[in-house]
């Protein structure tokens, strides 16, 4: 067999690093601060400070291996330590501050983290599990409040430690096959899985993230990843608009619906990233105090389904272009994009509007299929439902510490995503649902993810979930959990909403009025706990 004669350049994180520093040394990353004000500093200033941790984690004992948390907002220190520690030979492993006591001491047992770094504003997440921790044996921590005094072992504190630490530095990742991050699944069923990533498959996302047919970030753009850093590795943004030299615009804490209008408008961003439930927020904000947000390209929806109603929406209300993506932490995250292409352009505003609520093409670099309830293949006919598989350059082939898994993982090398989904021949991919989410009442299979999404389309109605509850005579039925827009859903009028589109079967039983739907770590709704709360009698 006649081999390339290719250069052997090995696909690692320090590439980017390196590159930043020499062809976009002037552009700058802002971070919103805790109190308010900014920290703006250059990317040549960013690249000296990565330089600098990586003589600090080995001062701190890390070896090339070892895995190193991170349990911080989006900021500045956070994005040094995205490509210091893996610049170290290290494993970066993104904390999800929203998980629970438990779930965090188990991750961190289940890594072995080494050393975790915490944004000061978290200590009291983190302190009341501290000296449980079987392998940790470092805390540092940065934006403390001096006035409050910290109790946790062998604690340092970020800046002293990069005071005291020389600017030059040798990487050690070499191999692009090293491990680079560890990310958990946000443990919707069961205690998190762990996802680790390679520098090979990570650089191979990062070029991935930075096609057109994807999401295509440039020098030009102004990025605001409002998806946190400990989600999927932000979608793998941060690597991307360092690669390229975009400006970068760090939230922090700021999460809110006010602060972010008021950051895309001053900042003048043109590329933001989040769930759903973010982007469901501002809008209201927006209608409520208009705001000057003609710079955004793309406002980049994933982690779940957008309702259509809210694309169509912010496309038409705000003039907004909303590109959808779908990803799994699995997949690095992104798998497909739902961007026009020419076949489209001579749809009317509806008809745009709806290829843009699918979840779109799969990007160069994914393979997909539909596999039905027999194991065989089945059509991309836009209409017939079955499991999505996945495989491609960025997707993983296990879990961590966890060989042999034929739930999530096939004998043939494809990823079983556990998403019901059609496909059109064009090939754009439409969730109807998770296969745990289904309703099957009477042997026929209800849509949530449908429901929900109409359900929400309805003006009076801010947010919606649909969970089956168990029935004699038909199995499961839909219950919905709504969030009013402000007083009461009237269910006459839901239902006749619903009936223009779909079959009567398919509308919920019951109705339940909250403030708020519980969410996930990730932003999503919780739907383990919401059938909790109906088995422990919650609405009656």
């Amino acid at each position: 067999m006649l081999h390339g004669l290719m250069m052997d350049y090995p696909l690692t994180l320090s590439t980017i690093v390196e590159h930043a520093n020499r062809m976009t040394p002037r552009k700058t990353i802002k971070t919103k601060l805790p109190h308010g004000g900014w920290h703006e500093y250059s990317y040549a200033d960013f690249c000296g400070r990565v330089r600098r941790l990586g003589n600090v984690l080995e001062r701190l004992g890390v070896a090339p291996g070892d895995r190193v948390a991170t349990f911080a907002w989006n900021n500045y220190q956070h994005l040094e330590c995205y490509f210091s520690i893996p610049g170290a030979g290290a494993v970066i492993h993104t904390l999800n501050i929203r998980l629970s006591q438990e779930q965090l001491k188990f991750i961190i047992d289940h890594a072995e983290d080494k050393v975790i770094i915490v944004d000061g504003s978290l200590l009291p997440l983190i302190k009341p599990i501290a000296d449980q921790l079987k392998t940790v044996e470092h805390f540092v921590v940065f934006n403390h409040d001096d006035s409050q005094p910290i109790d946790l072992p062998n604690l340092s504190f970020y800046e002293d430690l990069m005071a005291a630490a020389g600017a030059d530095y040798e990487w050690r990742c070499a191999d692009e096959n090293m491990a680079l991050g560890l990310c958990y699944t946000s443990g919707t069923t069961g205690m998190p899985k762990g996802v680790l990533y390679s520098h090979r498959s990570m650089m191979l996302h990062t070029l991935g993230v930075l096609q057109a047919a994807a999401l295509g970030p440039t020098e030009a753009d102004v990025v605001l990843p409002v998806v946190p850093q400990f989600h999927a590795m932000a979608w793998g943004l941060p690597y991307a608009c360092a690669w390229v030299g975009a400006t970068i615009i760090m939230p922090g804490p700021h999460l809110q619906p006010e602060p972010l209008a008021q950051m895309i408008e001053s900042e003048r961003v043109s590329i933001a990233a989040g769930v759903p439930t973010i982007w469901n927020g501002l809008y209201h904000e927006l209608r409520q105090n208009p705001r000057d947000i003609s710079s955004i390209t793309q406002l980049v929806v994933g982690g779940s389904a957008m309702p259509r109603g809210l694309i169509e929406a912010y496309e038409r209300d705000l003039h907004v272009n909303v590109v959808h993506a779908w990803g799994m932490t699995e997949l690095s995250p992104i798998g497909s994009v739902a961007k026009l292409q020419t076949q489209h352009q001579a749809l009317d505003a509806a008809g745009r509007w709806d290829i843009k609520a699918k979840q779109g093409y799969f990007v160069p670099g994914v393979d997909a299929r539909i596999i039905g309830e027999d194991g065989s293949e089945l059509p991309w006919d836009g209409a017939t439902m079955g499991e999505l598989q996945v495989r491609g350059y960025w997707v993983a082939g296990q879990y961590f510490k966890l060989e042999d898994d034929p739930d999530h993982f096939t004998d043939d090398g494809w990823f079983r995503t556990g998403d019901v989904v059609t496909i059109d021949a064009n090939g754009y991919m439409t969730i109807t649902d998770r296969t745990k989410d289904l309703v099957k009442s009477g042997g026929e299979w209800i849509s949530s993810v449908d429901l929900e999404n109409m359900l929400m389309s309805h003006p009076d109605v801010r947010e919606a979930a649909v969970i089956a509850i168990a029935d004699e005579t038909w199995g499961e039925r839909p219950l919905a959990v709504l969030v009013p827009l402000e007083g009461d859903c009237d269910e006459a009028a839901l239902n006749a909403w619903l009936l223009q589109h779909f079959p009567k079967f398919w509308l919920p039983d019951r109705y339940v009025t909250v403030a708020d739907i519980p969410k996930t770590g990730v932003g999503k709704m919780d739907k383990k706990l919401l059938r909790q709360w109906v088995a422990d009698g919650e609405w009656g």
